[in-house]
């Protein structure tokens, strides 16, 4: 099924592959990407519409729920069934294909679905009940993939597909996410060589000066399509292409092909959406929005440390400044907002945002609540914090001046507002299960991430929510929450965002439809607030139901406490007392 005109596409894709491959004869790698979409797209059905307030996203492993004996992809679709039908349309299962590394991330075989996880039925089975994302794991490849073992022997396809470099050349200006070597010897049949590894040794960065390589990747972005997954969410694209002698990060190609991707899903169909995974500084991250050619959904990355940080220090100025420069996405994109993920919480998106001095004092409370600091390898030899490995509740646990008494309250407040952000949000299954720290996980790995990636035992975690214990408090408190958001058209993911600084103490900002607008308030201290709402139409508080009286109110936002004040467009102010 397609909705855009053939034509268009071909000039645009013409036009596309031309930048890319200037050297090459773009005309025959132009009619192979014309064939392949013709091979698949009678089998890629596409909905009518890309997401509305309703849409919210489970983020989860295929096997983050396990039981004995039962391939897992099965107990999450009884699990989700049970106890997110209501809250969650769309889940993303983190890479569910057989793998060699990296949880997932380091894919053998792009076309199978892990054999412990299930098979294509059991993907299909999920997408009768939720929409799906996954994962195109496109800069890297298992070093035992059919493809890398090709190259070793010097054999096709395979040989051609991966980057080889003089260790003595100077690579200093590549940045990189890891501390371990750029560059990783492997024994051919021709020799040593070196090949480059941005990620690991066991994860081997795709060559995409190689054609052959863009149509690969393109097939089994085609392939996903046609199985059913509606959001490709591009994991780690800004280090897709490589030129030595710069950073090769959001590098001119990397763009493009990211805009190749997007004609492509605007002819296929309306409900696709393609999401960027760029884990970089704010600036940089917002380029992949380009000119409404780009991405659909960028992640929000200074959302999750900032709001940590506010609640942390008790103090939102520096989220503050943040939010009211936030721009508003083009026409068809959005932002996809989370606090947590598979991943840790990210260092780099605070960049020019918190001084260094500030971080310091945050990343040592992390330590103190049994949470790594995860480091990077810098172009000058240093090395230097990449990311913050903790469970977000237990990031939450104590503030600079409160101590664990309100976890609780700081956690829940943190998803609230995050909920509210102009966007789709998307919770991981940890934080809607109130899950701390994997230390046992973590001992057994030896990596820091393990922290945050704890597999239930799916008996283990029902006895929990059926009693009453933390995990069914957060639940709850988070499904009525979401209950609550999905009802509002002004959380709608186009709807508008106005910033409103009232002080330190207070995150506050407005989300504006046609016909309402909704007032976020957060206080972020372990201090009562008082504010003052003045309106001259009916004004609710949508989290407690409660009505205000018309003229001037004046409410306590009490400490950690989260309000979403309900109106029409334009008839209440909100000023602090």
């Amino acid at each position: 099924m397609n909705t855009g005109d053939l034509n268009t596409l071909k000039k645009s894709l013409s036009e596309r592959l031309k930048f890319i491959y200037e050297n090459h004869d773009t005309n025959e790698i132009l009619e192979r990407t014309l064939d392949l979409i013709s091979k698949y797209e009678k089998e890629i059905k596409s909905g009518d519409k890309k997401w509305d307030e309703k849409e919210v996203v489970l983020i989860t492993y295929g096997d983050s729920i396990v039981k004995d004996g039962e391939k897992s992809l099965k107990t999450l679709e009884r699990f989700s069934k049970t106890y997110f039908d209501e809250a969650v349309s769309l889940i993303h299962i983190l890479p569910f294909f057989p793998y060699s590394s990296d949880d997932g991330f380091s894919v053998i075989d792009y076309y199978k679905v892990r054999e412990d996880l299930g098979n294509w039925e059991d993907i299909e089975s999920l997408k009768k009940h939720f929409d799906l994302a996954a994962d195109l794991v496109i800069n890297h490849i298992s070093s035992k993939s059919k493809w890398f073992q090709n190259f070793l022997q010097g054999k096709d396809p395979g040989k051609d597909y991966f980057i080889t470099e003089n260790p003595d050349k100077d690579l200093s200006k590549v940045v990189r996410p890891r501390s371990t070597p750029l560059l990783t010897s492997f024994e051919t049949t021709e020799g040593k060589k070196h090949v480059w590894t941005t990620f690991s040794d066991d994860q081997i960065d795709l060559d995409f000066h190689n054609p052959e390589v863009f149509l690969e990747m393109f097939e089994i972005l085609l392939f996903y399509l046609s199985k059913g997954i509606r959001v490709i969410r591009m994991d780690a694209i800004a280090f897709l292409w490589k030129e030595a002698g710069t950073s090769c990060l959001h590098l001119p190609q990397t763009h493009e092909v990211v805009k190749l991707y997007r004609d492509v899903f605007n002819y296929l169909g309306p409900d696709f959406v393609l999401l960027t995974e760029t884990n970089v500084p704010n600036k940089e991250n917002l380029s992949y929005f380009g000119d409404g050619d780009e991405a659909n959904m960028i992640y929000q990355f200074s959302l999750p440390p900032l709001l940590l940080y506010s609640f942390f220090s008790e103090d939102s100025h520096f989220l503050n400044e943040w939010g009211s420069t936030l721009p508003e996405p083009p026409e068809e994109a959005t932002y996809f907002n989370f606090t947590a993920s598979h991943d840790g919480i990210g260092v780099r998106p605070l960049e020019g945002i918190v001084p260094e001095k500030q971080k310091q004092q945050l990343f040592e409370n992390i330590k103190t609540l049994g949470g790594k600091i995860s480091t990077k390898s810098n172009s000058d030899g240093t090395t230097s914090p990449y990311e913050m490995n903790i469970t977000y509740l237990d990031a939450l646990k104590i503030t600079k001046y409160a101590n664990a008494e309100q976890q609780v309250q700081r956690f829940i407040s943190s998803q609230t507002v995050m909920a509210a952000f102009k966007g789709v949000p998307a919770f991981y299954i940890h934080s809607l299960l109130g899950t701390t720290n994997d230390y046992e996980g973590y001992e057994q790995t030896g990596r820091a991430r393990s922290l945050n990636r704890k597999r239930w035992n799916e008996n283990e975690i029902n006895k929990a929510l059926e009693s009453e214990s933390l995990h069914r408090e957060v639940l709850d408190k988070l499904k009525q929450m979401i209950s609550v958001r999905k009802q509002q058209p002004a959380f709608h993911p186009e709807a508008k965002q106005v910033w409103h600084h009232i002080n330190d103490d207070l995150i506050a900002f407005r989300r504006i439809s046609e016909k309402q607008e909704i007032f976020c308030i957060t206080n972020v201290t372990s201090r009562s607030r008082g504010i003052t709402v003045e309106s001259y139409l009916p004004v609710k508080e949508l989290l407690t139901n409660d009505k205000l009286a018309l003229g001037y109110s004046e409410l306590q936002v009490m400490p950690f406490d989260t309000i979403w004040l309900s109106s029409e467009p334009n008839c209440m102010k909100v000023y602090s007392d």
